[in-house]
């Protein structure tokens, strides 16, 4: 018998999600945190999607949020010429660091004591957390607006993508290694430490190198412009989305397409794995965080597993769907096109 994938919706943006991060696993779970065009990046418990908090202080959209391994710091980048880094446990701001353009990346090192920033004005910034006030190091030589910038290599290296170029940047020596040049712009990328994979998507493909010498590895194509892929923690399974709505499932190894279905009612920007790889989170245009399983029919989080004889064969049906939002408002809603899809959202401090 078939099994239903029943995604539990997360409501309380207004405006488009263009970006999502989940937290290592700490000894609370893990953390998944969201950033939106509506300026409030919001705080989530991983694997229900259940709110925390909203952190406050950004006066422009947000298009890049992230959270350190442990959870204990965030850090966003927004249109307000401004990264901030947050404590993640009370939701306070700690430092805002000026750009002189759009910021569009943020990314933690291991031990939290950097944050590497990219946007608009072409330049790769690294500030010393434990030293704010001091000048970050700039490395130049993009020739359009950055993207997404990462460590990589165990912080030795930086990976970057601008409108149809990544990058690889020695840390140390701050020049470029290497460089990969696409017809068509480079809608997101992805580093998986384990195994040193770069998960690259552009127009309908996904394609797979290898961090250290941006070698190809193998490469998919979907049936639709994708905006973001995301490779599972064990490397079984590549779930993307992008313009038609849906979210694709593929098997890593042989490239055949498992599961797709409509995610959305508006295009898919982002999608990511948990750290444990039993879900995975996209973010869209329609303003709302889904959570999907990656196995169906598993007792996991909000999701309980009922026997066929107990009720009528709907397996992994969530015990709520949080929160309570029907699928016909979210579509009325998205045919409206209204700017506040929500009149609850959560406006207090983490």
């Amino acid at each position: 018998m078939a099994m239903r994938q029943t995604p539990l919706t997360c409501s309380g943006h207004t405006r488009p999600v263009v970006d999502l991060a989940f937290s290592g696993i700490t000894p609370y779970g893990y953390f998944l945190i969201s950033a939106c065009k509506d300026g409030k990046p919001m705080l989530r418990q991983g694997d229900t999607g259940d709110w925390i908090g909203t952190f406050l202080g950004h006066k422009g959209a947000v298009w890049g949020a992230t959270l350190n391994k442990d959870a204990t710091k965030a850090a966003t980048a927004a249109a307000d010429f401004t990264a901030k880094v947050w404590d993640a446990v009370s939701g306070d701001e700690l430092m805002t660091l000026a750009h002189k353009h759009i910021v569009k990346s943020v990314d933690f090192t291991q031990d939290s004591n950097y944050l590497l920033t990219g946007g608009q004005d072409k330049l790769l910034r690294i500030y010393d957390l434990n030293k704010p006030e001091a000048e970050p190091k700039e490395i130049s030589g993009h020739t359009s607006g950055i993207k997404k910038a990462l460590w990589c290599s165990e912080d030795k290296q930086i990976l970057s993508a601008d409108d149809k170029t990544v990058r690889l940047w020695d840390h140390a020596t701050m020049t470029e290694v290497k460089s990969l040049n696409f017809n068509m712009s480079v809608s997101s990328m992805e580093y998986i430490p384990e195994g040193q994979i770069l998960v690259i998507t552009y127009g309908r493909s996904i394609a797979f190198h290898s961090a250290v010498s941006l070698e190809p590895i193998k490469s998919f194509e979907a049936p639709a412009t994708i905006n973001s892929a995301s490779l599972h923690p064990e490397k079984e399974f590549l779930v993307a989305g992008g313009e038609d709505f849906k979210l694709y499932k593929y098997d890593y190894n042989s490239g055949e397409e498992l599961e797709s279905y409509k995610g959305h009612f508006g295009p898919i920007h982002c999608v990511r794995f948990s750290p444990d790889g039993e879900l995975y989170a996209s973010g869209s245009e329609d303003g709302t965080l889904r959570l999907w399983q990656t196995v169906v029919g598993k007792t996991y989080g909000l999701w309980k597993c009922v026997l066929p004889e107990e009720d009528s064969g709907e397996l992994a049906k969530p015990k709520m769907n949080f929160p309570e939002t029907t699928e016909e408002e979210l579509e009325e809603i998205a045919s409206e096109n209204s700017d506040s899809i929500y009149s609850s959202t959560p406006e207090v401090k983490a």
